[in-house]
């Protein structure tokens, strides 16, 4: 039998030359991504802040202002919001949070004693006396994990503070030139698929703005409802537990859970197993009705995603990059959708004008 001939592969040098321009293109990207991921996450948040408030900006603008003056009133009006709400809020959450702190001490002595609603686990667990030794051994710092020095603290707090002026200043400018840039971008393109890039524009738009519209709204009524249960039962740290709840809220699916949780353990410890108990089914009624009736009313009117299609993107937007992804992950996902059905769009027209 005949050997079968050596087959020789032979690569063209242009081929290997665009294989290497494409990987070290790549590496770069994802090496600039991880060094600006910082500033890539400030315009993210800011862009869905403007995307949240242009529909205003378009309202003053149908009513005869310009689109500057349009900006500059609605966000002005948004920092009067803000600062109002921070002034009806803040001062009654630093007091509660601060109340909250000088009984501490308190809830640790039952604890300590075996009394209260968590008086069974130093009797059967013996936990305080695990966390005493853990403390002794590691600190406390090693404990709470908060054991960076206070360099590093003071490093966040000043990102933190930059952070969130220069979202403003770039939520303020996107509201003033976005739609110039669009059109910019749209005037680049050629007339033949102009129409189509128009097309996918609004549904990203409408996806984007509806989401962080509905998110806004939802973790509002989640937090509001929150203090009113609260402070029926007789709590003393209703507004800041709502507030706990508002911002939890905020991520979709596991944050009401996670706000659940913790306010439903604070609710034990203060109010006792009973009202606890009440907050608990409080919040597990609340998620039903977040999940099959909020959600999908204004979710599926905007971004027009499945309820595993939404778990799904939340879940690895979370792993990839945490909380900010998992926020991310609902608009990103509608944009995905929007520009696939723009894909399969295009493929049918060019099936359907097709020669045979």
């Amino acid at each position: 039998m005949a050997e079968a001939p050596e087959r020789v592969v032979s690569f063209r040098p242009r081929t290997i030359l665009i294989v290497l321009g494409i990987t070290l293109l790549v590496l770069f990207l994802l090496t600039f991504l991880y060094l600006a991921w910082h500033v890539i996450s400030w315009i993210m948040i800011a862009v869905f802040l403007a995307l949240a408030l242009n529909p205003a900006v378009e309202f003053f603008e149908r009513k005869g202002l310009r689109r500057g003056l349009a900006a500059g009133a609605v966000f002005l009006l948004a920092l009067a919001s803000i600062s109002l709400l921070g002034f009806l809020v803040i001062p009654p959450l630093l007091s509660q949070v601060r109340d909250f702190i000088e009984a501490v001490p308190g809830f640790i002595d039952e604890l300590t004693a075996g009394r209260g609603p968590l008086g069974f686990l130093q009797e059967d667990y013996e936990i305080v006396d695990r966390v005493r030794a853990a403390i002794e051994e590691q600190g406390a710092g090693g404990v709470l994990g908060v054991a960076a020095p206070a360099q590093a603290i003071a490093a966040s707090v000043v990102t933190a503070v930059v952070g969130i002026i220069t979202i403003v200043f770039l939520t303020f400018f996107m509201l003033l030139e976005g739609r110039r840039t669009v059109a910019r971008f749209l005037a680049l393109l050629p007339e033949s698929t102009r129409p189509r890039w128009e097309r996918v524009g609004r549904d990203i738009y409408r996806t984007v703005g509806g989401f962080v519209s509905g998110n806004l709204l939802i973790s509002l009524i989640a937090g509001t409802a929150s203090v009113i249960v609260l402070f029926v039962l007789g709590s003393d740290y209703a507004v800041a537990l709502g507030v706990v709840v508002a911002i939890f809220d905020l991520i979709p699916l596991a944050g009401a859970t996670i706000a659940a949780v913790l306010v439903s353990t604070v609710a034990f410890i203060e109010l006792g197993w009973v009202k606890g108990v009440v907050v608990a089914v409080f919040f597990l009624v609340y998620q039903q009705l977040e999940n099959h009736v909020l959600q999908p009313v204004i979710y599926g009117r905007t971004v027009q995603l499945s309820p595993l299609a939404v778990l799904i993107a939340v879940l690895i937007g979370a792993e990839l990059a945490g909380v900010l992804g998992a926020l991310a992950a609902i608009p990103v996902a509608g944009t995905l959708q929007a520009i696939f059905r723009e894909l399969l769009r295009y493929r049918s027209e060019t099936a359907a004008t097709a020669p045979g």
